[in-house]
């Protein structure tokens, strides 16, 4: 099987889906592997490097997409690109697939079997493909550096001839993969951390790394797959009501919840925001996906009333090169799964390929996105 890497074009995706450390593998297991040139530069990855270990690498985007039997991208293809692909070839990417609807039509129209990482189970055989854990580990890691970088103090305790500098307290809401990193980087910086999170096995979690967990008193709310569910509204201001004296108190508050095919909660509000001193950093990284913090702008900094307010977009592209190699080592297992000597025969029983296959045979065939793509798939 041909198996494509094109140059993403994404505005701001700096990451590739394969990396020549991981392309070595793919070829052994019978794959004919080919790189778009330049498709790996601005991750560290020249081409070079991926001909040494074994892959072509051809000029032009369009030969590679019109020209593969599997396509891995890292963001989901563009109009245009869809429109390149060979008719009936297959393709996996990081896309969700019900914000990406147009696109979803296209690639059903160019009967492409298509794949969404998004919607892996979170189980313990998929937890070697699951690429929004390995992402969340670098957005998490990320985070922290971002607040860092921004507040106007240190983050360890100092002492000093001159005196004593108390360390920088941080708090962070949502202990999912991308908060426990984010605990665990800014712990190892020397701030005082506390955590929140609705799922009750969070708190274990948060403590093992040192930090503190924020208890509510208002229960708990576990999703399917592990992650969390969305709340009622009366539940969520109750939330942000309780929250508000910890996020007055923090130095960074660093926001990381989000919940799978829907809008990520609103954690923290303006109102919340009031208590803070001048100079303190709240840093958002689901603006994305319609953000935690309400005043956030997805790539922006917003100064709110002293408060440095950033909505981070994409954080993961921004240290591309370790991204990219996890990312590449997800994608190489999930395509050991669905391939045998070098043929693509996936199996629509097995429960991550049944659970991650969004378009097959000129349909829409992931019921969510079928439902929102319209009645006519």
């Amino acid at each position: 099987m041909k198996v494509g890497i094109p140059t993403e074009t994404q505005p701001g995706e700096n990451r590739v889906a394969m990396v020549p450390a991981v392309a070595g593998s793919v070829i052994a297991a019978g794959h004919q592997l080919v790189v778009q040139s330049g498709a790996g530069t601005a991750s560290g990855y020249p081409d070079a490097d991926y001909q040494a270990a074994g892959a072509t690498v051809v000029p032009s985007g369009a030969e590679v997409l019109g020209g593969s039997d599997m396509i891995l991208k890292v963001q989901v293809p563009s109009m245009a690109e869809a429109g390149a692909l060979r008719e009936g070839a297959a393709l996996i990417a990081l896309f969700s697939p019900g914000r990406r609807l147009d696109e979803v039509r296209a690639l059903a129209g160019r009967r492409v079997t298509s794949f969404s990482l998004e919607l892996l189970p979170r189980t313990t055989r998929a937890q070697s493909m699951d690429a929004l854990s390995s992402q969340s580990t670098v957005a998490g890691y990320r985070g922290v550096l971002i607040a860092a970088n921004r507040l106007p103090r240190f983050l360890p305790m100092f002492m000093t001839a001159a005196g004593t500098v108390a360390p920088a307290k941080f708090l962070i809401l949502g202990a999912g993969v991308a908060g426990l990193q984010a605990i665990s980087t800014a712990r190892r910086l020397g701030a005082v951390v506390s955590a929140y999170d609705v799922r009750a096995a969070s708190k274990g979690e948060v403590e093992s790394l040192g930090a503190k967990f924020v208890d509510l008193q208002l229960g708990t709310a576990e999703g399917a797959g592990g992650y969390a569910a969305e709340q009622a509204e009366e539940t969520q201001r109750r939330q942000r009501e309780a929250l508000a004296p910890f996020v007055a108190a923090s130095d960074v508050v660093i926001t990381t919840a989000q919940i799978p095919g829907r809008p990520a909660p609103v954690l923290v509000t303006a109102e919340m925001m009031k208590g803070m001193r001048a100079g303190s950093v709240v840093v958002d990284l689901a603006s994305d996906t319609g953000g935690n913090v309400e005043v956030s702008r997805p790539g922006e900094e917003v100064d709110h009333d002293g408060v440095a307010v950033i909505g981070v977009s994409n954080p993961a592209s921004a240290l591309p090169t370790h991204a990219s190699q996890l990312y590449a080592r997800n994608l190489a297992n999930l395509l050991a799964l669905m391939t045998k000597d070098g043929a693509f025969v996936p199996d629509y029983e097995d429960d991550i390929v049944a659970a991650t296959v969004v378009t097959r045979d000129g349909e829409v065939v992931h019921g969510p996105t079928r439902e929102l793509a319209g009645a006519a798939w």
